[in-house]
């Protein structure tokens, strides 16, 4: 069974998963996949330093990633084109934790999910209100009030996003409190998963 958690950026989507894989959960996050597959070395490093310049390379050969956001969300068609390339990247990096996890369900972060996600059998929704999004990802990031705005006015909107939800954590509360919910969700999903059916291979197709 996989559990999708969603939530806009700042919402606590890390904190969440911590917990879940300190619980013993693979977890297949999306913005890790993003980072080991422009790692150096690797062929998407090699096409995002060619079209944006060297410019998006820190001193060691790794990607700047504040200065590619920055650019990318300055210009819809550099981000399309970045997404174009790293997206099926990431999906079989997905797909390859997922098929593997050893644990009796698997959480998989997608913070790009507009929509219901096939690979997920649940959604877990990660909420809090908008100018807690703001103020908690300038503090992590160190980023301007403008740039977080981009980044949330490019990711699906909260009312549509709780649409999605089979399940909800309102992340308002301390870290306790937080640990605390994902502690009963668990619970839940151990009980959903010890139940759950995986199709046979005729029923995939």
């Amino acid at each position: 069974m996989v559990v999708g958690i969603a939530g806009g950026i700042g919402s606590g989507k890390t904190a969440v998963s911590d917990r879940f894989r300190s619980l013993g959960i693979e977890v297949a996050d999306a913005d890790v996949a993003s980072r080991r597959v422009v790692e150096p070395g690797e062929p998407a490093l090699k096409r995002i330093a060619n079209r944006f310049g060297t410019g998006v390379l820190l001193g060691d050969g790794t990607l700047n990633r504040p200065i590619l956001r920055e650019r990318v969300f300055q210009d819809a068609n550099e981000r399309r084109w970045l997404e174009s390339l790293l997206h099926p990247l990431i999906n079989q990096w997905i797909r390859d934790v997922l098929v593997a996890a050893p644990s009796p369900y698997a959480i998989l972060v997608n913070p790009l999910m507009r929509r219901r996600d096939p690979r997920a059998d649940r959604i877990l929704v990660v909420d809090v209100a908008e100018e807690t999004q703001i103020e908690r990802a300038m503090a992590r990031d160190g980023v301007a009030e403008s740039q977080v705005r981009a980044i949330l006015a490019s990711q699906i909107d909260r009312p549509s996003r709780l649409r999605l939800a089979d399940d909800v954590i309102v992340n308002d509360g301390s870290l306790d409190d937080l640990h605390h919910a994902v502690d009963r969700l668990h619970e839940r999903y151990l009980e959903l998963a010890a139940t759950h059916r995986t199709p046979t291979a005729a029923e995939t197709v």
